[in-house]
């Protein structure tokens, strides 16, 4: 039979670790315009205007600008779309994810 400690310490076992996030970035080159920078915040991270602004500054800057923090899967597919669009128009902007 099995006594209250030994249940603790299964439970203990047992309690999962949430999966660990993602921040997504862009980083800065000499040639993507900045209202193009501006305007893929705004479309692929659902920022305001003012806000996607202060982050295309960060990245002129300091020369990255964190767009937003997410699951893994969710920010592989953001940088996948930016660098897709980037590249259609014809633009080297990088985006990037790290683990937080």
């Amino acid at each position: 039979m099995a006594t209250k400690q030994d249940t603790e310490q299964l439970l203990e076992r047992q309690i999962l670790k949430p999966p660990p996030l993602y921040q997504v970035a862009l980083l800065n080159d000499d040639y993507t315009p900045m209202e193009f920078v501006v305007a893929i915040i705004q479309e692929y991270f659902n920022k305001d205007r003012e806000t996607a602004t202060q982050i295309m500054l960060s990245v002129h800057r300091h020369g990255k600008g964190v767009c937003g923090v997410f699951s893994k899967d969710i920010a592989s597919t953001k940088v996948e779309f930016v660098l897709t669009h980037a590249r259609k128009a014809g633009h080297p902007l990088q985006c990037v994810m790290e683990e937080v």
